[in-house]
């Protein structure tokens, strides 16, 4: 028995089991807090007070299974870098689903945890700087507004992991809405065929999207409410020049959720072909490319559904491809609309999408800092960055200006506007591995917990944020590395 107040109610374990496999994490010597997420613990409805205490880290180390909990590894397949392999969680281990008093169901899964049946050879385990990165990245998403899995946790093990050399062994507790993705489906339809597709199916509708449930062609309404949050989330993700990094199915939720940060890394200068993953050597997942990927990982999906669309073939494949091919207008309506809001624009005229892009492509040709550019767009202080003196953009500015005039709205409507959907700041690349630097080689955590204050509330605009502003001319090199 815990105290953690963990209030497990595993709904996910009742589905064949061909999608999962019950499974223990593996004990560790040593385990020890190194942060935990008390505005998260809070929203749950549990005390951060209590889930410091050695019963509660020895639940976030997998040492003590908290009653309720029904520990499992989920299965799924995917495409990976466009090729279908076979996956499942290879070192992460679903405690169980909490639920808070006022209904919300989310997944406590602990990342690091040791060894599954999905493992495919790896240790099971992870190290310390990867789950610290994707603590401190998936916490400025969520600040950012945009759909993410959730950090509660860190703790050391005790005990090393090798990868390039010898590191610190760490576990995260992740929080999410639910851990299905695109490629979940894929395993189901693959593996057990139209009924375990239906039955997950059934399941999502009734977790995620209830209000579908009654109804007659739900299944196809489920692929539509999924499309419409993808589409959603990776305009967020374009917006504020986020580069998930590895795109596979197996990263796509059905909740529409960022999930899995791996080699993932926020653009300082603006260029459309941007790659941080050093395994993305062909450029697939590259920014440019993050809506196209999109709406090719939907069409993966939407084949695992085509049974459940219609009886007659054709007429189910007529449906998915028309749905789609609606895709990219989708998904467009939701940048631009996002695009408007930072440039102050409210309303729709046809000549804002040519404003929009040429000022990307000024920014491109001026090898400008996408978010400092918005930034100092957003305060009105133009100076001090080669393109605002070009004519070029001096001609866009007035042009911005006039369109500006022409809305009913007042200045100060779209300033605030602006400041709402212009962060002031971005884990930027070089902070964050300056963080994960000093915890990994010092031990000192105070650099990371200064960023993670700063990046709690990126619009602050607060003189607090200033010197998270800055760029190093090396910027354009940063590699990232699949390490979580």
């Amino acid at each position: 028995m815990n105290k953690t107040n963990l209030n497990f109610d595993n709904t996910y374990t009742k589905l064949p089991k061909v999608f999962f496999t019950r499974i223990d994490p593996t004990t560790v010597h040593e385990p020890g807090l190194v942060i935990l997420n008390k505005e998260l613990a809070e929203s749950l409805g549990l005390d951060a007070e209590v889930l410091q205490s050695q019963e509660s880290i020895n639940v976030f180390a997998g040492n003590e299974i908290p009653e309720g909990a029904y520990p499992i590894a989920q299965a799924y397949a995917g495409h990976q870098f466009g090729h279908f392999n076979m996956l499942g969680d290879g070192r992460a281990i679903l405690l169980g689903e909490h639920v808070t008093s006022n209904g919300e169901r989310v997944d406590i899964q602990l990342k690091g945890a040791g060894r599954t049946p999905y493992s495919r050879g790896g240790d099971g385990r992870a190290a310390l700087g990867p789950m610290l990165r994707e603590y401190i990245i998936s916490e400025a998403m969520h600040a950012l507004r945009i759909p993410t899995t959730r950090s509660l946790a860190v703790v050391t093990t005790g005990e090393s992991v090798f990868r390039m050399g010898e590191l610190p062994g760490a576990i995260l507790t992740r929080v999410a809405a639910s851990h299905v993705r695109v490629g979940t489906f894929q395993f189901a339809a693959k593996f057990g065929g139209v009924q375990a597709v239906q039955t997950l199916a059934d399941y999502m509708i009734d977790r995620h999207y209830p209000h579908v449930a009654d109804e007659e062609d739900k299944y196809f309404s489920l692929f539509k409410e999924v499309m419409h949050r993808q589409a959603q989330l990776i305009a967020k993700w374009q917006l504020v020049g986020f580069i998930h990094g590895v795109m596979n199915t197996d990263n796509m939720t059905i909740s529409g959720e960022t999930i899995d940060y791996g080699p993932c890394a926020f653009m300082d200068v603006y260029h459309p072909e941007t790659v941080f993953s050093s395994i993305d050597q062909q450029g697939r997942y590259a920014y440019m490319n993050q809506p196209f990927i999109g709406g090719w990982n939907l069409a993966r999906l939407v084949e695992t559904l085509l049974p459940l669309l219609h009886e007659d073939e054709e007429k189910a494949l007529e449906l998915a491809q028309a749905e789609i091919a609606s895709f990219t207008d989708v998904y467009q309506s939701y940048w631009y609309a996002g695009m408007r809001a930072k440039l102050g624009l409210f309303g729709e005229e046809e000549e804002d999408t040519v404003l929009i892009d040429s000022l990307l492509t000024l920014m491109q040709t001026n090898e400008a800092d996408y978010t400092n550019i918005f930034r100092a767009l957003t305060l009105g202080k133009l100076e001090g960055m080669p393109l605002f003196e070009t004519p070029a953009f001096k001609a866009w500015y007035e042009n911005w200006q006039a369109r500006m005039d022409r809305q009913e709205e007042s200045k100060e409507a779209s300033n605030q506007l602006m400041k709402e959907n212009n962060p002031s700041i971005i884990p930027r690349n070089h902070r964050v591995e300056e963080a994960l630097e000093a915890a990994e080689e010092r031990g000192d955590f105070s650099v990371m917990e200064r960023l993670l204050a700063v990046l709690d509330d990126p619009y602050a605009y607060s003189p607090e944020q200033e010197s998270y502003t800055t760029v190093p001319k090396c910027a354009g090199s940063y590699q990232t590395f699949c390490g979580t």
